[in-house]
């Protein structure tokens, strides 16, 4: 159970943790560290892990907290590889069986990560040896050993985790001790909501909403303080209060009768406050489990992994692949453990006997995931653990009853590599595994996990087989802390080739292909017509949605299957798109990013996101654009004529003026700069409205999230002025292709002796608090003054170009780059969004934030992504066995800091297409094949004869794309022009067709006396070979 703890003890953290302070290589855990943040990357590096068990699943969880960064990890096993662990074990090989496998697994885990030192262990585990590690981590062991080990673990305030997988089913477990402190139980940013009245009373009443005009999203028990309060200012940093929900905009805060009455503004943001969790030993728990999916499978699974382990002791064996006694002993003894009489599930537990021998990669990716993450959680004391138990199963991934006999003899083992899947779902759908082609799209985090798996359960490494892996960008140092397939040494290559010479290392067998292209229009002669329908699937491991999109689309042009995953943080998910029965993957995703108005990032910021968004335009708009329209205004008189913004060509004229000559000329452009921005550009603001403005009587015009803002001063030994000074002034001399030393000594004095003329107030200047006005300002605009000043730029290009001086004004735009963290970029941002932060007492971001919002950096983590891996590939055994039943395929849902974990079946594709009374959904189309009854090619006509004879559509216009081909009201020369071309003489005068004529011709047709709804499906048209 968990609960808050008293204020007292908010500082109290578990009691191993060591306080000692390690360098965190921010190069190599940076998208990490954007998961777990510092203090829990320092806890980590300072965690000893012990994993026993080095089959598929121990080798999981020993690789993803290796990537991680814990202080050292030990592998332990005392037994020898067999053929079967091959299905899943991805660092042994053919020659390691009859070797122990942690010995043969260490130098793997070893490559890794330089810092994380890993040894292999093969003795007993003795309470002392036990009593070394900060997190023991059992696998595929005896109940017997579990309960001694949960027990010495127990007593040492030790968290024990216990996980396994057999056949399609796992469980995990979690004993984290009796008092347990979760420092920061959610991955979640803390809840703000903008004050809007507060109460004097006891309870005093908050009421308040988000900036969309929605509810506070607070929850009971929350804690919460304040900010920037006007009037009951004692609200204002104050300890964190307990709150209660009285409704989705109210809530109460506790005793503000002394208070003085509130006025106006202010923030309430919740405080993140430790929780105590207390957990009981294994040989508790497995009397009175408590189990996170509490449906009656859970419990069943709960009592056939029990009678398993009776199974096993009494018989010295695991149940026989698909034997009917075997299966009914387990089931016996399964009913004699349920002791509390709960319903249990007869079917599931004899499924579960029949595969129990079985040993999966993608089952062991996704246990292995959930684990990795649990052992995180008990180093770091971040995100809520596991409380205790939870049961997974995708026993649905077996063929159909009837559809494919599984028998003893088709299952069983034949000194194969693949005998750990071979067990589960028989010879012949091991032999069609062989057989797939698989397109994967993207070689990174997930596309890594993915091939690996692919390699272990033997897809395209068969006669016939392919997989083609395509992935245009190189391998970074950032890359490495979760793409796993990477080392050092291959950094600067490309991902494609190397993450494809790594599985061929896994398995010699599979036939893997790489290439080093993006998927796009550019790219649709290399992945053509010919390519996607020779595919049976493509899986998708991009982390583009405009990249997904297109993939969607091309799978559903060649009605292929896709498996889409996708990761941020501790949170993921996996859709399959299966044609003729899903929904497409554009149909359940969100394709379009939130944008903020324009008006608010110039104006009115009310977040630090604002803010910082608002200085990443100022850092395109001052060292970027401008530098590269000087360039092209020296290059091409052309351009004066083309550009059509005033203001283009006003910074065109300011970057000539100012050019700077030396340091202190650079660090003078930045204070006037500051000064614009921070003080002068407020007063004019609030010139226009304010602080007691109102929109209309009694409405106060800065109410909500619209903060009323204050100018700043500038001060010479504020941090922030002077690391903004320093940033911009630097960054202005590179852009001005200045080599000058950044003195900050020479700065404070050039700062020091400047004047400042006085802030003059402009008339008639118009701020839009509207898109709409904000889109009326931007299209005024005075044309002769813009015919001036084209004229006057002319004269000076001409002037410059005669005189030999164009060359020094050239200029050297900058191009935000995050990754480096000595070239000032992201400094400059830090300062600039924090001073405007400051301008509208928004709380300010530190460095690391500023990086991430700036850099749109995601989140990542290998727990996540190999969790997604493993679940895509339960659904491409599910496509591989051919299932047509909506109801057997998963798209799913996890946040690993919950831990949440939730599987649902895909929605069925929605209606997209109507002529009349007739409709058709997204996967159907008119087929038409482009040679008549007589052999002869058809012409256009021959097509609208056709489509109007066989599909009762009177055609009056056709298009490809959005080029006309045909149309009725054309002239009737033009019509029967075109009506007489043959079709393949039609697609080749289409963009594109020139390099390589299509296969297959799609064309969008509309038809005579449609209604305003109707909607026609494509008509694909199968040209002969051309």
């Amino acid at each position: 159970m968990a609960s808050a703890l008293p204020m007292s003890m908010l500082g109290r953290s578990n009691m191993w943790y060591s306080e000692s302070l390690v360098d965190i290589d921010e190069g190599l855990y940076s998208r990490q560290l954007y998961v777990l943040g510092r203090v829990a990357m320092q806890r980590l590096a300072n965690a000893a892990v012990l994993v026993s068990g080095m089959k598929g699943l121990g080798v999981e969880i020993a690789k993803n907290i290796i990537l991680a960064g814990v202080k050292s990890v030990t592998v332990h096993d005392q037994d020898s590889a067999q053929w079967s662990d091959l299905s899943s074990q991805f660092f042994l090989s053919e020659s390691d069986v009859g070797r122990n496998r942690a010995l043969a697994s260490q130098p793997w885990l070893a490559e890794l990560n330089s810092y994380v030192p890993v040894t292999a262990y093969t003795g007993e585990l003795g309470e002392s040896f036990l009593a070394t590690f900060q997190v023991v981590v059992l696998t595929n062991s005896p109940l017997e050993e579990q309960l001694r080990v949960s027990d010495v673990c127990h007593v040492h305030n030790i968290p024990f985790i216990l996980a396994d997988t057999k056949g399609l089913a796992g469980q995990l477990f979690c004993d984290f001790g009796e008092n347990f402190v979760v420092d920061d139980p959610t991955e979640a940013e803390p809840v703000c909501a903008y004050v809007q009245h507060i109460s004097q009373g006891m309870p005093g009443v908050v009421t308040c909403g988000d900036r969309q005009g929605h509810g506070h999203g607070f929850a009971d028990g929350d804690f919460v303080t304040f900010l920037g309060v006007e009037g009951m200012s004692q609200l204002n940093g104050c300890e964190p209060r307990p709150i209660r929900i009285l409704g989705e905009f109210t809530l109460e805060i506790g005793d503000t009768g002394s208070f003085a009455p509130y006025l106006r503004g202010g923030v309430i943001t919740q405080v993140k406050v430790p929780q105590l969790r207390s957990y009981e030993p294994l040989r508790a728990a497995l009397a009175e489990p408590k189990i996170s999916n509490t449906d009656h499978r859970g419990h069943s699974l709960h009592l056939a992994f029990q009678a398993l382990h009776a199974f096993t002791a009494e018989r010295g064996r695991l149940p026989r692949p698909r034997a009917q006694a075997d299966a009914e002993w387990l089931l016996e003894l399964a009913q004699g453990l349920n002791m509390q009489q709960k319903l249990l599930d007869e079917e599931l537990v004899q499924t579960f006997a029949y595969v129990s021998a079985g040993d999966l990669s993608p089952m062991a990716a996704v246990l292995g995931g959930l684990a990795a993450q649990e052992v995180l959680k008990a180093a770091s004391g971040k995100f809520s653990p596991l409380a205790q138990w939870l049961y997974f199963d995708a026993l649905e991934c077996l063929p159909e009853q009837g559809a494919v006999l599984l028998t003893q003899e088709t299952c069983a083992s034949r000194g194969s590599r693949y005998d750990g899947q071979i067990v589960v779902f028989g010879d012949e759908f091991q032999n069609r595994l062989g057989q797939q082609k698989y397109f994967v799209v993207g070689a990174g985090a997930i596309g890594c996990e993915l091939l690996k798996n692919f390699a272990m359960i033997g897809l395209a490494a068969g006669k016939g087989g392919s997989i083609t892996v395509t992935d245009m960008d190189t391998i970074e140092r950032s890359n490495l802390s979760r793409q796993f397939l990477f080392r050092p040494w291959d950094v600067a290559k490309l991902k494609s080739e190397v993450a494809a010479a790594a599985v061929r290392q896994m398995n010699s067998a599979i036939q893997v292909t790489a290439q080093p292209h993006r998927v796009g229009s550019e790219t649709e002669l290399l992945f053509g017509d010919q390519f996607f329908l020779d595919l049976d699937g493509v899986a998708s491991a991009l982390d583009s949605m405009e990249a997904r999109d297109y993939m969607d689309k091309r799978c559903n042009l060649y009605r292929k299957p896709l498996l889409d995953s996708g990761t941020e943080g501790t949170k993921g998910h996996m859709q399959v798109v299966v044609p003729y029965l899903t929904q497409l993957f554009g149909r359940a995703q969100d394709l379009t990013e939130t944008t903020v108005p324009l008006c608010t990032l110039r104006h009115f910021p009310s977040t630090i996101e604002h803010t910082l968004q608002w200085a990443r335009d100022e850092f395109d708009g001052l060292f970027k654009l401008p530098a590269e329209n000087v360039n092209k205004y020296l290059g091409d008189l052309a351009f004066l004529e083309e550009q059509q913004a005033l203001e283009v060509l006003e910074e065109v004229r300011r970057c000539l003026l100012e050019k700077p000559h030396s340091w202190p000329d650079c660090v003078r452009w930045a204070r006037r700069r500051w000064e614009s921005l921070y003080c002068h550009a407020i007063l004019q603001l609030l010139h226009a409205f304010p602080p007691g403005h109102e929109i209309c009587p009694g409405v106060p015009f800065w109410l909500g999230p619209r903060r009323c803002p204050h100018p700043l001063e500038f001060d010479c030994d504020n941090s922030t002025h002077m690391e903004y000074i320093m940033a911009a002034a630097s960054l202005f001399a590179q852009t001005h292709r200045l080599q000058v030393p950044r003195d900050p000594v020479a700065a404070r004095e050039t700062l020091r002796a400047m004047s400042l003329p006085p802030f003059h107030l402009e008339q008639g200047v118009r701020i839009p608090v509207t898109e709409e006005e904000m889109a009326e300002v931007s299209a005024a605009g005075d044309k002769e003054q813009l015919v001036a000043l084209r004229q006057e730029l002319a004269e000076c290009r001409q002037m410059l170009l005669e005189g030999g001086h164009s060359s020094p004004h050239l200029m050297e735009p900058i191009h935000f780059e995050k990754d480096d963290d000595s070239n000032c970029h992201v400094d400059f941002i830090t300062a600039a969004s924090n001073l405007r932060a400051e301008n509208y007492g928004i709380t300010p971001a530190d460095w690391d934030k500023s990086k991430r919002v700036a850099g749109r950096i995601v989140p990542a983590i290998a727990t996540t992504t190999a969790t997604v891996a493993g679940l895509a590939c339960l659904e491409l055994y599910k496509l591989v066995c051919g299932r047509h039943d909506l109801g057997s395929y998963r798209n799913s849902f996890l946040q690993l800091s919950e831990p949440l974990l939730v599987r649902f079946p895909p929605l069925p594709p929605p209606t997209t297409y109507k002529y009349g009374q007739v409709t058709w959904n997204c996967w159907h189309r008119i087929e038409v094949h482009g040679i008549d009854t007589e052999g002869e090619e058809l012409t256009l006509q021959g097509l609208l004869d056709q489509l109007k004879q066989e599909h009762g559509l009177p055609v009056h216009m056709v298009l490809s794309g959005t080029t006309v081909l045909y149309a009725s009201f054309w002239c009737q020369a033009k019509r029967e022009s075109q009506l007489a071309c043959r079709l393949t003489q039609l697609a080749g005068t289409l963009p594109g067709a020139a390099a390589q004529p299509p296969w297959i011709l799609v064309l969008a047709i509309v038809c005579e006396d449609e209604e305003d709804d109707d909607i026609l499906p494509p008509v694909h048209i199968w040209l002969p070979c051309m």
